[in-house]
This record gives C-alpha cells, sequence and structure tokens, in this order.
C-alpha cells in the first residue's frame, strides 16, 4: 500500500476568522466550500504546495466537529493520506490488526471515498484514507457513481468544447421524494446510491449551464428567488450559495446573457427565469436576453391538469410574454451556431435537450431526461415523468449515440456530477465524472 499525504483537517470555532488567517494573513488559495449535510460541517479547502489544509467548521450543536472542539477545543482534527485503491488499504491494515471506525469506504467531501483509521492504532492521531474521485484536486480517471445526499459540489466548473466555453453553474440544491425519483425501482436499490433523509427525500443539484461563443446562453436558471417559506421547508431548498455567486464566479452577471433557453418549465429548471424588482413586480431575471421556450411546453405550462399542476407556476414564465422576450420554437432545431435542441419527451410531453458542437466534439445537456448519474439505467425512470415509456426510448438512443461519439454529457441534477462520459463494460453503462 501507498499513502500520499492529501490534507490535513483542522477544527475551528468560526471559519471566517481562520480564512482571515490562512487566506489573507499567509496569501494561501482558497478551494472551494462544500457543505457536508449529514456531518452537520461546513469544509473549506485551502491550497498548500502539493497537499491542503481542510479548515472544518460545525454547522449545528451535535456535529462531531462541535463535539471535538467542546472536548479538546480548536486545532489539528485528523490527517488524510490518499491511497490508489482504500478497499485493498483497509483489508491490509485490517490483517495487520489495525483498529478501523470504518471497514468500508463511505462517501466524503469532493465525492472521494473515505474511511477512518482510530487514533488508538496511529498513535494518537485520527487518520483518514482517501480514495479521490474524478473532479477531485488530485486524481483524475477514477470512476465515480452517483453519490449518496452527502457527497454534493456546488463549485463553478468550465470546460473547452471547440469554439465554447462551457460553464456549470449552481443554484443551490433542493429535496424531492426518493421513491418518486427512482419510480419503479424498490428503495433497498435506490437507497444505496441516494440515501434519503427522515422524510424519505434525496439531495438534488439545480446546475445551469452557460455556452459561451459568438453569444452567451444559459440552459435553464434553477429554482430562482420568489418561493414562501413553506415550499422551501417542503423541498429542502438550499440556496446559500446561488445562481447569483455562481454567475459572479465565472465573471459574468446577468446583463451578459444574450439567450436563456429552457429545456421544460417547471419550477426548478424556470424559477430563476424571473424576478421581483424593488417595487415588487415580476420581471426577466436577465433583462438582455430573449427567452427561448418549446411551444408544445408553453402550452402545457399555460393549460394546467391535475398531473401537472404541481410543477408549473405562472409566475417563473408568464412575465416573459407580457414583456415580450419570448420565443417559441416548434420543432428541433438550431438555436444559435452550434447550439441545437432535441425534443425527447418523457418527463413532459415536449420535453428537450439540448446538443452543443464545434471542432469535431460534442456534448449534450440532458435535463430530466437522464436527472442524475444513477438515471444512466434504462428503468431507473423517474415517477414524475408523464409518459416513461418515451423516456426510456430516448435514453436507449441516447447512451448509444454518446457512447458512439464520445459526448460529453452535463447533468443537471446529480448533487456530485456535473458531467461525465458514457462508458460500457459488458454490456453495462456507467459514468465517468468529469469532474
Amino acid at each position: 500500500m501507498k499513502a500520499i499525504l492529501d490534507h490535513i483537517g483542522i477544527a475551528v470555532r468560526d471559519l471566517g476568522a481562520a480564512l482571515a488567517f490562512y487566506r489573507d494573513a499567509l496569501g494561501l488559495e482558497v478551494e472551494a466550500l462544500e457543505e457536508v449535510g449529514s456531518e452537520h460541517v461546513r469544509a473549506q479547502f485551502v491550497g498548500v504546495g502539493e497537499s491542503s489544509l481542510e479548515l472544518l467548521e460545525a454547522t449545528a450543536p451535535d456535529s462531531p466537529i462541535a463535539k471535538w472542539i467542546e472536548k479538546r477545543g480548536p486545532g489539528l482534527h485528523h490527517i488524510t493520506l490518499r491511497v490508489e485503491d482504500i478497499a485493498a488499504a483497509l483489508a491490509e491494515l485490517k490483517g495487520r490488526g489495525a483498529k478501523l471506525i470504518d471497514e468500508q469506504p463511505r462517501p466524503g467531501a469532493e465525492g472521494a471515498l473515505v474511511a477512518f483509521v482510530h487514533p488508538s492504532s496511529a498513535h494518537g492521531v485520527l487518520v483518514e484514507l482517501k480514495q479521490s474521485a474524478v473532479g477531485g484536486r488530485h486524481q483524475p480517471g477514477a470512476v465515480q457513481d452517483f453519490g449518496p445526499a452527502h457527497t454534493r459540489s456546488d463549485g463553478v466548473t468550465r470546460y473547452s468544447l471547440g469554439d465554447f466555453e462551457l460553464i456549470s453553474l449552481s443554484d443551490g440544491f433542493f429535496r424531492l421524494d426518493g421513491g418518486s425519483m427512482f419510480g419503479v425501482v424498490p428503495r433497498p436499490l435506490w437507497s444505496q446510491k441516494a440515501p434519503p433523509d427522515d422524510r424519505n427525500r434525496i439531495t438534488l443539484a439545480m446546475r445551469p449551464l452557460i455556452v459561451r461563443g459568438a453569444r452567451t446562453m444559459i440552459i435553464d436558471a434553477g429554482l430562482g428567488d420568489k418561493e414562501h417559506p413553506k415550499f422551501l421547508e417542503l423541498y429542502g431548498v438550499e440556496r446559500a450559495r446561488n445562481l447569483e455567486h455562481s454567475l459572479a464566479e465565472a465573471g459574468l452577471t446577468a446583463d451578459d446573457v444574450d439567450i436563456v433557453l429552457a429545456t421544460d418549465l417547471h419550477f426548478d429548471h424556470a424559477g430563476g427565469f424571473t424576478m421581483c424588482d424593488a417595487g415588487g413586480r415580476l420581471r426577466p431575471r436577465f433583462p438582455r436576453a430573449q427567452y427561448v421556450v418549446r411551444r408544445g411546453e408553453w402550452e402545457d405550462a399555460t393549460h394546467l391538469h391535475e398531473r401537472n399542476r404541481a410543477s408549473y407556476f405562472r409566475d417563473n414564465f408568464a412575465p416573459l410574454a407580457d414583456a415580450g422576450v419570448l420565443q417559441l420554437v416548434d420543432t428541433d432545431q438550431t438555436i444559435m451556431p452550434g447550439v441545437r435542441v432535441q425534443r425527447t419527451g418523457g418527463h413532459t410531453m415536449h420535453h428537450q435537450i439540448v446538443w452543443i458542437e464545434s471542432a469535431g466534439k460534442d456534448a449534450v445537456f440532458v435535463a430530466d431526461l437522464m436527472p442524475t448519474t444513477a438515471h444512466l439505467s434504462q428503468l431507473w425512470i423517474t415517477g414524475y415523468d408523464l409518459y416513461p415509456m418515451d423516456t426510456l426510448a430516448a435514453k436507449q438512443a441516447l447512451a448509444r449515440e454518446a457512447l458512439e461519439r464520445k459526448t460529453l454529457v452535463f447533468f443537471e441534477h446529480d448533487p456530485a456530477v456535473a458531467a461525465g462520459y458514457i462508458s460500457e463494460e459488458n454490456g453495462t453503462h456507467t459514468v465517468v465524472p468529469l469532474w
């Protein structure tokens, strides 16, 4: 077994005060902030050469970090050693008589697999073993499955595709019933990939995509900030870091967007299309943009029935027509050079995905056709899909095409994986995450 120092974990009472020293006084580079909800901890990585410091702040009194600080005070919490095969490393340590806190690896920050060794076997030091996932800071090329609810990433990620720059943004997270998200799949199967909370809800991301070429387009825009507290509580909405933060991190503002493209008009895709101004009036959030919507989707969203009324909120899209910025399209077509839409149906009758093509390379934003990497499995279809057999056919076709063309696939709702490539082994499709 070969182990390399990955990072050192430091328990702090006040993350802001700690950053004032490590970032401001020492000039160290601050990396992405990640909140691990299941552990009630906020983790801030600070780069130090080939390794990092991980500043750990409790977000609840029952957090392990809060209890650690109460007992021992702030300071060194653990060291993390990176290994290539964490299962093999645990087996070797167990064979040598080491006491393990985790005999099986579990998901940790950055989508990695982690396991802890008891301090009694490491001369008083808590040791974490880590196997990096794709998109982690150190180990490209590993394969990661759909992470559970507490394996999340809300950072901005960039990718060059020919003449385009693609930027995956975040509008935070929300929660939906796990059984509904996986349809006929039994809970013992889906809960291994997405452990639910005590209300049977799983965590989902909202990841709009910026496409920058001759013009700047945003595909979908997340939930937005117009919903009332009861709604936010029901859906477990977490938007402390939201689309405004992501746009700023990407060096953009709402004024930079020329085209807003909708895959569908459900609240988690179109909520960010509009906003309330200082006088409480609804207006388009992207003031210079034309909003492109499938005509059939617009008709469904504006003519509700019992099956779809819980997902369409008029305040998200009706102001677009009033402002004269709505552009309805009837067929699969090019929206701007290199970007075209394709109707898949399934989730809604007129749900569409977005293909991006340049310099012989292509990417696809799959929206609710495959909301997470787990939904790559053909029969894992959400109970929210109004036309599941259409979903099945479209998924089968997309998987074949993406595999043949080596297409980069962007996932809108996976909490851990923004994008990846589809691979096949022994007839089974998997996703190799890019970050």
